[in-house]
This record gives structure tokens, C-alpha cells and sequence, in this order.
């Protein structure tokens, strides 16, 4: 019996690589890149390039002899695949790990988050540089700008946006009105940012007064940017709820403007709300338009319709470009990979603020 089993397993399993091939391969592949790269002068980034062409020549030729041609090129699809996979993952990991090592130090500065750069001068920088003193000096009127013009961006794109993107969907019905609107949105979409900024500059030069900057003007231009990005991510996601849903509330009488607001974007919620978080992280970091329309302040301003302000990537810019003290500019470094590990992180929290409000307003399901 025992040996009609071990027969019965041979003859299934003949012709196939055993499970632990691949690791053999790169473990193989692993010692012999890291003696051919120290022969020609070794580095990391070398290293895992010649291992990884190694572990896939060395794998899909193993595979070919024991499993035939069309297991060898399955193999080599794979490998491509999971190369690709690894080659754009990279340099997202290496931007997070940047601004992780660089970035923590400043985070962990007492009084970063909660202090602004009003009254730090570079005496200050010089004494924190030479003695070994704590760094001066916070983001919060940064932070703070950041959020309210954001925010205010927000308000001003997202019932624009929904709205056109409802308009396309279920009133356009390919009107000369709906082509037009589609094909003005597309355009929008690759305005390069600093054209924004300066239309929003030239609007409020005009209607207000010359030299107007304030975060009100700089949430305009930010809107400017946003509203295609909405507009397009809303009307795929309303174009995707099944046409059954509408004919079925209009069977049982319910008006179109209520089907739409009771039926057609709760359904769509989950992707509206992914599309206003990817509208928000496009602008959330920009600098040209908001240094054009906002200026720059080294104070707390509360007044979003008034006076200059600050946000992060302005402070970064300025703090990179123009130290507080230009002999000692170390501080100033720390300041802004601070600044930079906070976008970071409020970006991801807009992200998962996007998934709870998803979840939170998504269809129940149930049977």
C-alpha cells in the first residue's frame, strides 16, 4: 500500500521543480552578484540588479529543463512581473525612508508642531549649531495654513465638481453643452499649477486690488486644480451604478433629483470619496501657486481672507532655499524634513479618512 502511494506521488509530482527551487535560485543567485560586484566595486543597488537577472535566467532555465518550455516562459512571465512590481515600489520606498531618517529628528524637536518661526532669527540657528542647543522654531502657523487652505479648497471644489460630474452623467445625454464642458475639463486637468495660481492672482487683482494675497486667493487656485480631478473621478464612479437602480426607483414614482441624491451617489460614495482624496493630495503640496497667491508669513494667521500665510511646502521651499542662517543651515534642514514627514503623514491620514467615510456611507449590503 505504502508503496503504490510513494508511485502515485513520483508520477504526479514528475516533471515539476520542487517547492523549494526558487529559494535555491536566489540564494545561489544572492552569493554570485555579490562576488561579481565586488569584484567591479560593490554597492547595494548593483547588487540586487545582478542578483535579480541571475535568479531569473538561473530559475527559467532550471524550469525549462525539468518542466518543459511552456512552464519556463510562465516562469518568466512571472519574473518580469514581480521585477516591474519591485522597480516602481522602489523609489516609494526610498522616499519614505528619506524623509523617515531626515524627518524624525525635527518631528521629535520639542515644541515643533506647536510653535511658529515668529521670532527666530539666525542667532538662534548659529547657537543651536555651534553649542549643541535645541532647535527653535515650529510649523504650526504652517500646519495651520495648510489646513485652512486646504480645507477652504475643498468647499469651493467639491459641489462644483459632484455637481458637473452629475450634470455629465444624467442630464448631458452627449449635448453639444455636456462635449464642451468634458472637453474643457481635460484640458484642466494639465494646466501646469503655476498658471492656476496666476489666474487666481489676476482675478483678485482685479475685482479686489492690487498685491491681494491671502489664503482665500491661494484656496481659489487650489480649486482650480481640483475641480477637474473631481469632476472626472465622480463621473466615472456615477457612470459605473447600474442603470437597474434608477429605472427601479423610477418605476415606484420617485423623482429624477431624488433618485440621484437617494439612490445613484450613495451608491457611488465609496469612489466619490477616493477621487476628493486623490483631488486633495494633488494640491496639498504644491508651492508655485500658493507662494504666487498666499505669500509667505513666519506668524500665525487665523484670518484665511486676509493677510499672508503660510503653509507647508512654502515653509519647506523657504527653509531649503533661504536658511535662517545661511552660515549654519543645518537647522533650517531639520526644519524642513520636519515639514515634509508632516505632509507626508497627512496625506495618509486624508487616505484613511477617505476609507472610514467610504465604509461609513457605503450601500449596506444584505440579503
Amino acid at each position: 500500500m505504502t508503496a503504490t502511494v510513494v508511485r502515485k506521488r513520483s508520477a504526479l509530482t514528475k516533471g515539476q521543480l520542487p517547492k523549494f527551487a526558487p529559494y535555491i535560485v536566489l540564494a545561489v543567485a544572492l552569493i554570485v552578484g555579490a562576488a561579481i560586484m565586488a569584484l567591479i566595486g560593490f554597492n547595494a543597488f548593483g547588487w540586487g540588479l545582478v542578483s535579480a537577472i541571475l535568479f531569473t535566467i538561473g530559475l527559467v532555465a532550471w524550469s525549462g529543463a525539468v518542466e518543459g518550455a511552456r512552464k519556463a516562459k510562465d516562469k518568466l512571465a512571472t519574473c518580469l512581473v514581480v521585477g516591474a512590481f519591485l522597480v516602481a515600489l522602489l523609489p516609494l520606498v526610498s522616499v519614505i525612508w528619506t524623509v523617515l531618517v531626515n524627518g524624525i529628528p525635527g518631528l521629535a524637536t520639542p515644541g515643533f508642531l506647536g510653535t511658529s518661526m515668529n521670532g527666530v532669527t539666525g542667532a538662534f540657528d548659529n547657537k543651536a549649531a555651534e553649542q549643541g542647543g535645541k532647535v527653535l522654531g515650529g510649523i504650526y502657523h504652517a500646519l495651520l495654513g495648510t489646513i485652512q487652505i486646504t480645507l477652504l479648497a475643498t468647499v469651493i471644489s467639491v459641489p462644483v465638481g459632484l455637481l458637473t460630474a452629475i450634470y455629465l452623467v444624467e442630464y448631458g445625454n452627449d449635448r453639444p453643452l455636456a462635449r464642451a464642458i468634458t472637453f474643457f475639463v481635460d484640458v484642466m486637468t494639465g494646466i501646469p499649477s503655476i498658471v492656476a495660481g496666476l489666474f487666481a492672482a489676476a482675478f483678485f487683482f482685479a475685482v479686489v486690488g492690487p498685491g491681494t494675497k491671502t489664503g482665500a486667493v491661494a484656496a481659489v487656485a487650489l480649486s482650480v486644480l481640483m475641480i477637474p480631478v473631481v469632476v472626472r473621478s465622480s463621473e466615472e464612479m456615477l457612470k459605473i451604478v447600474p442603470n437597474e437602480l434608477r429605472e427601479a426607483s423610477y418605476a415606484l414614482g420617485v423623482r429624477k433629483w431624488r433618485t440621484i441624491l437617494k439612490v445613484v451617489i450613495p451608491t457611488a460614495i465609496s469612489g466619490i470619496a477616493s477621487g476628493v482624496t486623490l483631488a486633495i493630495a494633488r494640491v496639498i503640496g504644491e508651492t508655485a501657486p500658493i507662494l504666487v497667491t498666499a505669500g509667505f508669513a513666519t506668524t500665525i494667521n487665523n484670518n484665511v481672507f486676509g493677510g499672508w500665510m503660510a503653509s507647508l511646502p512654502t515653509f519647506i521651499y523657504t527653509q531649503i532655499l533661504n536658511p535662517t542662517s545661511p552660515s549654519n543651515p543645518g537647522p533650517s534642514d531639520q526644519r524642513a524634513w520636519g515639514a515634509a514627514l508632516v505632509l507626508i503623514i497627512l496625506v495618509m491620514l486624508l487616505n484613511l479618512g477617505a476609507r472610514l467615510i467610504a465604509r461609513i456611507f457605503a450601500p449596506k449590503s444584505g440579503r
